[in-house]
């Protein structure tokens, strides 16, 4: 069992990506629940239960050592007394990149958080390509007005 505790969802949600962006294995399974029932699915990829699965999904992503810096926007929270369900967008940059390859890569995920007697501890995160952005269009001006 962890040693951590995370006395609020928001608090094993910081971890969580302060662990994803550091590739720290143990750090992002201490956020966990130490149960078979997780959920884990990356962007493009299958469906993974169990903490055998998702730990060995992190593994082989956090092997090549930290390239990515990670922003967390436009967080939504759903809050009851045992559940706390997130919905964010994740904008990776990755690190080293050539200048026209440094656009964020947007993903649109859901982090579900169960309250445990350890605290509260993740039991689903589930991560998918957004949609492109369109670009912002130009102000359109309007036709000169004409007077007679």
């Amino acid at each position: 069992m962890s040693a951590k505790i995370f006395p609020t969802a928001q608090d094993a949600e910081n971890a969580f990506y302060e662990a994803l962006e550091r590739c720290d294995l143990e750090g992002m399974m201490a956020v966990w629940a130490e149960d078979e029932d997780v959920l884990c699915v990356h962007p493009t990829g299958g469906r993974l239960t169990g903490q055998d699965q998702v730990r060995e999904s992190w593994a082989q992503m956090f092997a090549a050592g930290p390239r990515a810096r990670l922003q967390v926007t436009q967080q939504v929270a759903i809050s009851a007394m045992m559940l706390a369900v997130h919905s964010v967008f994740e904008n990776f940059s990755l690190e080293g990149a050539a200048p026209g390859d440094a656009r964020p890569l947007p993903i649109v995920a859901t982090n579900v958080y169960l309250r445990t007697a350890a605290g509260w501890r993740m039991i689903v995160h589930h991560a998918s390509p957004a949609p492109a952005q369109p670009a912002a269009a130009e102000p359109r001006q309007a036709p000169p007005k004409l007077l007679h």
